[in-house]
């Protein structure tokens, strides 16, 4: 057997996570397109990092969650523990919702505690009121966060609050966004909202994206010494969403501001380019000992590539299997893969399969192929 390469000749732009055309002096950093979940450009996006506050969108979910299949409703009142308050209240010295020990807080009242003033006592309470303590809070996070597919995200506590054990990646932030974004619209909204007033003090939002750049609706900033400034955002306009995530900024002047251009690049720079729909045929590979010469090649999934618009002559997309490929075949059996590529390197992959069955060739046939095979040496 040898590999062998089936060149396509396509118009397409070179995909955004190899593309040069576009950095960040954040530390990590991910573009996503909401639509696809395409990640359009990436930077250390995998690396498991410090979330901060951003990892509050996870405590977020499992409330939402919890509100959907109605363990708790946006009336029920949850207990203010002394440890929250102690934890996360006024003497703690972190964001905080003003919470009062020995009170009773609505469900509602904490989601905008926790979304617009980012309250670390808030999370707490919401944490202790479900799971009975934060520690088995952040043991249910954590699992849900395997459940959905967030492989790089462990939790220790519930707010961000610094911890070895507490990391998220930038491209699995993302993907919860847009989970957030795409299954409680509702809610979703609330992170929007610019001001939250509670127990008589008012407190801003602060995604500096809010009613500076057109179509941004939400998420979460997150700050710690170890973290630095970092930002979970989205926005939408004519139809499309992108979603943001980056951290390790110096200050929130360069949060805000790398805010902006990341975003503003995530529509003007980048673009989502199809390259074939779910059960297309894409080629043919060669067979051995098959009644047919060759067997088609079809794709099983919506192959989309992200791609940086500038980059649009250095990509190949080739068909690669080991071949020829011996008979009988089956259909729908794995036989290659389809590889679009740049000078960078490799940018995706996706699956080929085979499109029919193809049988052996019977006893007369494989002797006159073997025949044919001597007499060509």
């Amino acid at each position: 057997m040898r590999t062998l390469f089936a060149c396509l000749t396509l118009i397409l732009l070179a995909p955004a996570s190899l593309a040069q055309n576009f950095d960040t002096a954040a530390s990590h950093a991910v573009i996503l397109d909401f639509e696809t979940g395409e990640v359009l450009f990436s930077k250390n996006g995998d690396e498991a990092m410090p979330p901060a506050s951003m990892s509050k969108l996870m405590t977020t979910l499992m409330a939402f969650e919890a509100l959907d299949n109605g363990t708790i409703s946006l009336d029920t009142e949850l207990p203010v523990s002394v440890y929250a308050w102690q934890t996360g209240g006024t003497t703690s010295g972190s964001s905080t919702m003003f919470l009062e020990p020995n009170t009773r807080v609505r469900v509602d009242d904490l989601l905008r505690g926790i979304i617009v003033q980012s309250g670390n006592d808030a999370c707490i309470v919401l944490a202790e009121g479900l799971e009975g303590s934060e520690g088995a809070f952040a043991d249910a996070m954590t699992a849900r966060a395997r459940e959905l597919g967030l492989t790089s995200s462990t939790f220790a506590n519930s707010t961000g609050w610094p911890d070895p054990e507490q990391r998220m990646s930038a491209i699995d932030l993302a993907h919860l966004a847009a989970i957030i974004i795409r299954d409680h619209p509702d809610y979703y909204a609330i992170y929007d909202e610019r001001e939250y007033t509670y127990n008589g003090i008012r407190q801003f939002n602060r995604n500096p994206l809010l009613g500076v750049f057109d179509g941004a609706d939400g998420l979460k900033t997150g700050h710690t010494e170890e973290s630095g400034y970092g930002l979970v955002a989205s926005a939408e306009r004519d139809g499309v969403r992108r979603i943001i995530v980056f951290n390790g900024m110096g200050s929130e002047r360069e949060r805000a501001n790398e805010a902006e251009r990341m975003m503003r690049a995530a529509f003007s720079d980048f673009d989502v380019y199809p390259l074939f729909e779910a059960g297309a045929t894409v080629g043919d590979a060669e067979v051995f000992m098959g009644e047919s010469e060759t067997v088609a090649l079809r794709i099983d999934d919506d192959a989309v590539v992200g791609l940086h618009r500038r980059d649009r002559r250095d990509m190949t997309v080739s068909i690669i299997y080991d071949g020829p490929v011996s008979a009988p075949i089956a259909e729908g059996d794995p036989i290659g893969r389809l590889v679009v590529e740049t000078e960078s390197g490799v940018a995706r992959e996706f699956p080929l399969a085979a499109a029919e069955s193809v049988a052996r060739k019977g006893m007369f046939g494989r002797a006159m192929d073997a025949l044919v095979g001597l007499l060509r040496g």
